[in-house]
């Protein structure tokens, strides 16, 4: 090498040279190594930032996951109601005086988790130990789906089968907490309760119209949670309820009856004390009564009530002004009419004031007063008094009356004594307290309801006159007439039978009847009306025979006696009421 190019390589050695702390040792070169070294401290920085920003993402993903599943039900459970809805209270329900009649009690439902289960036969022959009517084929179909995480075995078990359970140690078994409806007067007023499904929903009575008022469309929306809510309180009287149930099925077995019904209702507010219909059911139970106790005759059944209707057509004529208590009308020969004759089943074949037209109950004397009338008006007041429309109150199961497509002269006549319009017994009972009451028709309710509320909503249906003659005719039949049984001792009882031949096959049976009753007491001052009915009685009282004196009568008898003090009627003996029956 020269020595010109030796001194370019030392020149170049030199300008790279560094200090004792192995820097540059130059200006320029140090400042080009500083820079690099921010260069990389920054750049670890940023990767320090991204991992930490990349494990709060992920974290944040992950928990907001597992928010999403706590707040979800999981798929496997979406055929059935999420644990919220499970656990949703319904309100207690009371009676006037505030005794328990519905409410919730807290229970279990067993699952199985079947994509968990070892053995699926030797699960169902464990379970079946505990569980004898298990049905073996279709627990073993759940338990052998592998495929599905979940499936109900059985709802709402006992405690004791629980435990039982959780001691066999089946793996993949478990238990969801429930709520159960329960009602601790059992069959005691069933068809005004009604009852609720599995998933405690209701399915008739006030439990069905509590959900239609809006306890329903919150639970679907899961708004509603196990928190007890304001108790629903209705107008039955427990005690009244329990004497008028009694009454019912014990008539049903003295008269070896189809079925009978019986309510109490106040005349001034239309509240409903007590009403029964049986046969009937537990609602705990409900499908045990499914074949016959479901039907709640005395608003779900219509019928032709016999006599009882000569009540109405005595009060249409009066207050159309037609008549008056002093007329009288020829009852002595039955009256031949498109094809049929009417006749009377207690004849007395004479001329027959209007009381006693009502006493010896003459379809003949009834008929010429309908006919005196005319169709049209009848037509109007059986609607005015709302025996022809469907009645308005809270159970959801009311059935809507039936009458002729076309009225003429034979069906306005039948029609005054109770054959040809079917009606229901409580629909009745309420159009026969507003002819006691002073003329106010007043709609039946199952709440509680004062005189005020009622009166605003009360309508006139016939004058206060008529009303007072009503309660003279009830007087002198319940005193002189078929009702005289019916005076319970310090109670004075007005009253009127009924006894309707059945249709079967599109003819009226004589063998077949069913009987009806009414009773307004105390007749003076009526403050309560009692309905009774009994359907193809096989026997009347002491022997005698299937007619309404004999089979219905007693019912409402018995009721009376029992009620009266309870609904604090102060009784009055010793009243002599025949200077009132003279005087017309």
């Amino acid at each position: 090498m020269s020595f010109l190019s030796r001194i370019m390589v030392l020149k170049s050695k030199a300008h790279f040279s560094t200090d004792g702390n192995n820097r540059p040792s130059d200006g320029f070169s140090r400042s080009r190594f500083e820079g690099a070294r921010k260069r990389k401290a920054n750049q670890a920085k940023s990767r320090v930032v991204l991992l930490v920003g990349s494990f709060i993402a992920i974290y944040c993903v992950i928990g907001g996951r597992l928010a999403q599943f706590a707040m979800t039900p999981p798929d496997t459970t979406s055929s059935i109601l999420p644990p919220d809805r499970l656990m949703a209270s319904r309100p207690d329900i009371v009676d006037r005086n505030g005794a328990l009649l519905a409410t919730d009690i807290r229970t279990v439902s067993l699952f199985a988790e079947p994509n968990k289960i070892i053995d699926a036969d030797e699960a169902v022959e464990e379970l079946r130990k505990v569980l004898p009517d298990l049905d073996a084929k279709s627990t073993y179909r759940k338990l052998a789906a592998k495929n599905s995480h979940f499936a109900w075995l059985r709802r709402q078990l006992t405690p004791k089968q629980q435990s039982q359970i959780l001691a066999l140690g089946i793996p993949g078994i478990g238990f969801r907490p429930e709520k159960r409806r329960f009602y601790p007067g059992g069959t005691t007023a069933p068809h005004i309760l009604g009852y609720v499904n599995i998933d405690n929903r209701g399915v008739a009575g006030m439990e069905k119209y509590i959900d239609n008022q809006g306890l329903a469309d919150l639970a679907a929306a899961g708004m509603t949670n196990d928190q007890p809510l304001q108790p629903v309180k209705l107008s039955i009287d427990l005690r009244v309820q329990g004497i008028v149930r009694d009454a019912v099925v014990n008539a049903v077995k003295n008269f070896q009856a189809k079925g009978a019904g019986a309510a109490v209702i106040d005349v001034h507010t239309g509240e409903v004390l007590g009403m029964a219909s049986a046969p009937d059911f537990d609602p705990n139970y409900p499908n045990e009564g499914a074949s016959e106790g479901w039907l709640n005759r005395m608003t779900n059944g219509t019928f032709e009530m016999g006599s009882t209707f000569k009540t109405f057509t005595m009060a249409m004529a009066l207050d159309s002004g037609k008549i008056s208590l002093r007329d009288a009308f020829d009852a002595t020969n039955p009256i031949r009419i498109g094809g049929f004759t009417i006749h009377d089943f207690h004849g007395q074949r004479r001329v027959l004031s209007v009381p006693e037209i009502f006493q010896y109950s003459s379809n003949i004397g009834t008929a010429k007063i309908a006919d005196l009338v005319g169709i049209d008006a009848h037509k109007e007041f059986l609607t005015r008094l709302g025996l022809l429309n469907k009645m308005d109150t809270e159970l959801p199961e009311v059935k809507a009356p039936s009458q002729p497509r076309v009225w003429k002269k034979i069906n306005s006549i039948t029609i005054s004594f109770g054959h040809g319009v079917s009606t229901t017994p409580l629909q009745t009972a309420v159009a026969a307290a507003a002819l006691v009451n002073g003329g106010k028709l007043i709609e039946p309710t199952f709440l509680p309801r004062s005189r005020d509320q009622a009166d605003s909503i009360a309508k006139m249906v016939v004058k206060k006159s008529t009303s007072d003659d009503v309660r003279y005719l009830l007087e002198f039949n319940g005193t002189r007439g078929s009702g005289r049984n019916a005076r319970v001792p310090g109670y004075n009882v007005g009253s009127k039978t009924g006894t309707a031949d059945k249709v079967v096959n599109g003819r009226y049976s004589h063998t077949l009847n069913f009987n009806s009753f009414l009773a307004a007491f105390p007749i003076d001052n009526p403050q309560y009306m009692v309905m009774t009915f009994i359907d193809e009685p096989k026997s009347g009282e002491r022997g005698g025979g299937t007619i309404s004196a004999f089979t219905a009568l007693p019912i409402a008898r018995d009721i009376i006696a029992r009620a009266a003090p309870i609904l604090g009627v102060q009784p009055s003996f010793g009243k002599d009421n025949s200077a009132l029956l003279a005087s017309y």
